[in-house]
């Protein structure tokens, strides 16, 4: 009889992520930001000296989540910053790979979405109102990082992602940072949006 495969990671923390049955107790803020801000979106084709982390388009979506729901509860803003998180452990796949990849990613995606969201006192899954604003936060950042940094024309990128209301973005501009400093930045806001719940 064969032995099944591993599929848990062990964390820079010390846990051990079951990445098939995660646990909140195994999910720790800095492994998470420590990964997304090591990983890099669109598969690093992107300009600049530093990749454009998962981490830097986290803090960007929630920022932009604000401007779309500025009265939403503080909860929510946490759930944008954290849209991503599961990226720390499965890392960024672009669009067409997920697609050909198939639903077994969506699955592992969503497992350990809860799971964060768990750990960090969200509902297990997010309200579809809310994920609708996330994800309109989310798209919103890919049409500014496509022209900005990975290179799409204004008009490619607006026909893949549509135009953004200009009132969205006025002002937002892509940042490539350290890995490190992102990682601070990253811990730095989570921490915020903590204590503003807990106040």
């Amino acid at each position: 009889m064969t032995k099944p495969p591993r599929a848990w990671q062990r964390m820079l923390s010390g846990r051990r992520l079951d990445l098939l049955d995660p646990s909140p107790f195994d999910i720790e803020i800095e492994d998470i930001a420590h990964g997304l801000a090591f990983v890099a979106r669109w598969n690093g084709q992107t300009l600049g000296d530093f990749a454009y982390s998962v981490a830097e388009h986290s803090l960007l979506v929630e920022q932009i989540h604000a401007r779309i729901a500025p009265t939403a509860p503080v909860k929510w803003r946490l759930a944008a910053l954290l849209h991503d998180a599961p990226e720390y452990v499965l890392g960024d796949m672009i669009s067409p790979v997920k697609a050909a990849i198939g639903a077994g990613y969506g699955e592992l995606d969503a497992r350990l979405a809860a799971a964060v969201h768990i750990r960090f006192g969200l509902p297990a899954a997010l309200p579809a109102t809310v994920k609708k604003a996330i994800k309109k936060a989310d798209v919103i950042s890919a049409r500014l990082e496509a022209e900005q940094i990975a290179g799409f024309s204004p008009e490619e990128a607006d026909r893949i992602f549509g135009r953004p209301d200009p009132g969205l973005i006025e002002g937002l501009a892509i940042r490539l940072r350290p890995p490190a400093e992102v990682r601070a930045a990253y811990l730095a806001r989570h921490h915020e949006l903590l204590a503003q719940l807990s106040g």
